[in-house]
Formats: C-alpha cells, structure tokens, sequence
C-alpha cells in the first residue's frame, strides 16, 4: 500500500488498443471508445412512393374518359374542359353540398348528385347538361336571387345570364328585416310568409369591430365561413348555422357581437366567402364612398413579414395603398388560410408618414 492509499498491485495501464487482463477477449478498450469520433446521424428511409391510383373508365356527356380513382365528377369535368357551376365548393374546403348548382345527371340515380363531392365509378354514364340539370340549376338560381342581394357575387350573376335565370319571377321582394329581427327568430317556428312578395333576408349591415362586416343580406349559406372558422381552417368555431328553413343564417354563438364571441379575426371566412356578405371594412368603406375600382388595382406577391411560418400573401393595391390581402389557394404553407396579422397587420405599410426634409 502506498502513501496515498492505493493498492500498488492494481494492473497498470495497457496500451493503447490493448484490453486490460479483466475484460473478455475481444473486448473494445475504453480509450478507443472514447477517442472515436462521433457517429454522423443516420437519415430516415425514405418514404416509398404512393403507389399510383387505379384508373377509372366512365362517359360523360357521350365521351368516354378515363380518371384516377377517388376522384370527384367535379374533377373529371374539369379536367375534360367542363365548366361545371360552383359556389359552396372551394378546393381547400371540405365538400357540403348546399348550393346545389353543380349537381349532373347520374343513368340509373333517382335524384340529381352533387358533382363536388360524388365519387366516380366505374361505367358511370354522367350528363352534365341535360334539361333536366339545366332546369334544376335554374331554379336554384331563381331561388338565390329572388332573395339574396348578388350584386358582388359576379360568379352567380354570370350563372343567372348563362341559364336565363328569372329572378323576379317570384315578384317584388318583402320589405327588410329591422337589425337584429332575423337573430331573434326561434328555431324551427314556422314564420308566414308574404303573400305577395318575394322572402328575402335583406337586413342591415353588421358593423361591430374596424377590420371586417357582415353583409347578411348577401348571403347564400353555402356554409364555407362555417367551415373556415372549424375543422378546416381555425378551429375556432366562432360562428355556425342557426335556425331552420328561411330563418337559417349564420351566426355567432347567441348573436352575440363578434367582440364578444370566439372569433380570432383571422379573416379566413372573408377569404372563402363567394359573395361579399363577409368584407373587409377597407373595401366596405371604399365601396361606400364610390372609390373602389377593381379594375385599377394590381397585386403584389409576397411573403408575411410578422414571423417566420413563411405566408404567402397577395397584396390588393390601389391608389398606392392596400387595400386588402389575399392568399393563393395554391401555398404549400397556407392553403388560402391566414392569422390576423398577415391579413389584416397590413395598416403599418400605410403609415409612412412624410419623408425625409
């Protein structure tokens, strides 16, 4: 034993490379191990490619086409240069089926079917512009517009002229509605209505906050702010559909004002309205005062400066100010959807104040 405490009869050091008496033949000395260089991560496998769909053969209109399975009819006419009328249907929403203008003609379906959503099928015999899909059409636009105020819906006003649509064949519409008279409504009531006018849900304009309004009177209820605000976009489910029949509408949870709701003010519902009853207050206010002029504005690709997610935006310009922001449906990143920043934090790039003396 030595001085310092420690057995002198220990084995000494072996050198480099070779294993102490104690360790089993074979063994790594732990220097090696030690002054090994780390090993480089090794890289997942890669995905396998998604196996490529089957093909499906069917007829539409009397000409034979071929498409990949699980594709709607909506997709298949589309890609066979098809002009298929839509309004609730968005690609970056999930289908509902309430507007009813694109439904086709199905051999061997009793009722009409929604393209948007109805799969194909092998041997399926589709008629997209029969007289009978030419009159259901119609009427459903004669509908629409014997009630609704389309005035910014320029895609269901071409509609109306392209199947001749009447819709003042329902006579004059009733009177509007007081602010407020259509929230109150009781579910399922049955309400009598005019004798001798068209129902119509005409009703003042909702101004409760300064970045967007709710035009009611413009609105079809083709459920796609519902939509938005839920599963499909924010996840916030500020707004759903109340009522019954006529009554139906879009509201906040007990029609209360949208400060005093859930909504985040994402601005994602004014994104997929198809008629303006959902507006930014800037184009609200422009439109009021006779300024806004579509025809004079440019749009400016970019990217939201506020974080670092990477948003695609599309600035609306006019006047060299913005006026709103959009974002393509096509982003990788947002699919169309937007924060409250990047669609409406714009307001800085406004204030740049006088420049330099």
């Amino acid at each position: 034993m030595s001085h310092d405490g420690l057995s002198m009869d220990r084995d000494p050091a072996p050198a480099p490379g070779v294993p102490r008496a104690s360790e089993p033949p074979g063994a790594q000395p732990l220097t090696d191990i030690l002054l090994r260089p780390p090993a480089r991560p090794s890289r997942p496998p890669a995905p396998p490619p998604e196996p490529e769909r089957a093909a499906v053969e069917l007829t539409i209109d009397g000409v034979t086409v071929t498409i990949p399975a699980g594709s709607t009819i909506l997709e298949a006419c589309r890609a066979q240069g098809i002009d298929t009328p839509t309004l609730c249907y968005l690609e970056n929403l999930t289908p509902v089926n309430v507007c009813r203008v694109c439904v086709v003609e199905v051999t061997g379906s009793r009722v009409l079917v929604p393209a948007c959503s109805r799969k194909v099928e092998a041997g399926m015999d589709v008629k997209t512009n029969s007289d009978r899909v030419r009159h259901s059409r119609k009427m459903v636009l004669e509908f629409l517009g014997s009630s609704v105020d389309l005035s910014t819906a320029p895609s269901a006003l071409g509609y109306i002229e392209r199947y001749g649509a009447d819709t003042a064949r329902y006579g004059p519409a009733d009177a509007p509605s007081p602010a407020g008279e259509r929230d109150r409504h009781e579910a399922g009531h049955h309400h009598a209505p005019p004798i001798d006018a068209a129902q119509t849900v005409e009703q003042p304009v909702k101004v409760d906050n300064d970045l967007y309004v709710r035009d009611y009177s413009k609105c079809i209820l083709c459920y796609k702010c519902v939509e938005a605000c839920g599963e499909d976009a924010q996840n916030t489910f500020a707004i759903a559909v109340a009522g019954r029949g006529f009554d139906a509408r879009i509201s906040t949870e007990s029609a209360v004002p949208l400060p005093d709701s859930a909504c985040v003010y994402c601005g994602n519902c004014i994104g997929v309205c198809p008629t303006g009853a959902l507006m930014f207050k800037s184009e609200h206010d422009m439109r009021a005062a006779g300024t806004w002029d579509e025809s004079a504005q440019t749009t400016t690709q970019t990217i939201c400066p506020y974080c670092g997610v990477g948003c695609a935006l599309d600035l609306h310009v006019q006047d060299n100010a913005i006026v709103t922001v959009t974002s393509p449906l096509d982003s990788s990143v947002t699919d169309g959807h937007l924060c409250i920043k990047g669609r409406f934090g714009f307001q800085f790039v406004q204030n740049r104040g006088p420049g330099p003396a």
